[in-house]
């Protein structure tokens, strides 16, 4: 067993670097596109998602992060409230996220109820733009920083100079 985990290591650490930048954009973006934020919020299964939470945390950089847990799409009206009564600037979508990752019901569900409540959604994937993420920008938009016009609009934020518009 200690040479399998010796052998893993490597392996572990390589796969936590990889991830580690995928919301430094995205985070980047937000910050020069939206200066006013300065909490963010993610809703997702936290032990499911553990390195990817680490990464956000590592590239949030002093802003406020609260994470909501949530085990399946039943969990998600106790999430929106949650979200409602702490308001953040800002929420990301994790996209490996089981629960609510791009392309989920339950992020669809997210992303309307924070835009109505004027929190802009960000993503790190194309999907993540196409399915209402006002702000996308990491490995699965190519490095492209992608925006919806339309929740952009219904969520009071502006779009970022340069986006190009999904």
């Amino acid at each position: 067993m200690a040479r399998f985990s010796s052998v893993l290591l490597p392996f572990v650490l390589t796969a936590g670097a990889l991830v580690a930048g995928d919301y430094d954009s995205l985070v980047g973006a937000i910050r020069k596109s939206w200066p006013h934020c300065e909490s963010l919020a993610v809703v997702c299964d936290a032990n499911g998602s553990k390195v990817a939470l680490a990464a956000l945390a590592g590239a949030t950089g002093g802003m406020k992060l609260l994470v909501v847990d949530v085990k399946g799409p039943q969990d998600m009206g106790k999430a929106i409230g949650t979200l409602t009564g702490r308001k953040p600037d800002a929420v990301i979508l994790l996209a490996g996220d089981h629960v609510v990752g791009d392309g989920s019901n339950a992020a669809t569900f997210l992303i309307k109820r924070m835009a109505d409540l004027k929190v802009p959604t960000g993503a790190t994937t194309e999907a993540g733009a196409k399915q209402g993420a006002a702000l996308a920008i990491g490995p699965g938009t190519g490095g492209k920083l992608m925006c919806n016009a339309k929740v952009s609009a219904v969520a009071g934020v502006t779009v970022p100079a340069g986006a190009t518009s999904i």
